[in-house]
């Protein structure tokens, strides 16, 4: 019962990473037609166009979303990786915290960047 179960977990994890792979790439897509949208309209760009544009706070969450988005969609794709081709246990977990401490770190740095920047 035990290895059943375990298989169906490993299944149904497998169909979520999936799923938020897909979800975030049609995020990180939709947010990268916005910018070519405003670029091909607001030409030339100014610095006082972007900030006119950052000021709302819709563009600001979208924005957000689309930093987490892009973050979340390389932790799944590095972990994938190392758990198909690391096999010592040791050296995947070392890596896969050193991942995900980077991820943070550019996470909160970016937050913090953007914040004061608009």
């Amino acid at each position: 019962m035990g290895i059943v179960n375990q298989q169906k977990m490993s299944r149904c994890l497998g169909y979520n990473s999936w799923c938020v792979q897909r979800i975030t790439a049609l995020l990180i897509g939709a947010y990268t037609v916005f910018l070519i949208v405003f670029l091909l309209i607001q030409k030339p760009v100014s610095y006082k166009k972007w900030c006119i544009l950052f000021a709302h706070i819709p563009v600001k969450i979208f924005t957000l979303l689309t930093i987490f988005s892009i973050l979340w969609h390389a932790w799944i794709g590095v972990w994938i990786i190392l758990t198909d081709y690391v096999k010592n246990s040791l050296v995947r977990s070392t890596l896969e915290t050193t991942v995900f401490l980077v991820l943070f770190a550019c996470f909160v740095i970016w937050t913090v960047k953007f914040f004061q920047i608009v």
